[in-house]
């Protein structure tokens, strides 16, 4: 079985910094889940930074909905492989879906996936229920279920950190 590391965070805390780090730390070559997906210029800024940042060690394959079955194509083929970010992936999932039941559904079949992986995996998320309570019932509703989602996959991950102002805490 595969080590499973957990970071969350707020955002601009660091934690795909941190994450890059501990992948690199695993040998080449090393794999870039990505479950964002350039819808807007902003969000094409930030995706070319993360590429420029990681450089050509790195072969990323975007996939915004199947998370799991990704992961079990990819298996093998990388020394790591670090999924970016499930936050993306859950909002992804939520309009897809329509349901957070069916959305923790796929969070279910995700950690059991991590069993029967051999390639060493780091997964980012972001910690959004910090903060004040939304006012909106879809944000109240992501909310919680980023919260879950993070909770499933931080139980069945071997290792957890949470960053805080670019500084990681290991909490597991």
């Amino acid at each position: 079985m595969a080590q499973i590391i957990f970071i969350t965070g707020g955002a601009r805390s660091g934690k795909s910094r941190l994450a890059e780090e501990l992948a690199a730390r695993l040998g080449a070559p090393l794999g870039y889940l990505a479950t964002g997906s350039a819808g807007d210029g902003e969000m094409a800024e930030r995706i070319a930074r993360h590429r420029a940042r990681r450089g050509d060690a790195w072969t990323t394959i975007e996939e915004p909905l199947a998370l799991a079955e990704a992961l079990a194509a990819q298996d093998g083929r990388f020394a790591a492989v670090l999924v970016d970010c499930v936050t993306l992936w859950l909002s992804n999932l939520l309009f897809s879906l329509d349901d957070p039941a069916r959305v923790l559904d796929e969070v279910e079949t995700l950690t059991r996936t991590f069993p029967s992986l051999r390639t060493p995996l780091i997964i980012v998320s972001n910690e959004v229920g910090m903060g004040i309570v939304p006012e909106n019932r879809l944000a109240r509703q992501f909310r919680d279920l980023a919260g879950e989602a993070n909770e499933r996959i931080a139980a069945a991950a071997d290792e957890v950190y949470v960053t805080l102002s670019g500084l990681p805490l290991r909490l597991k």
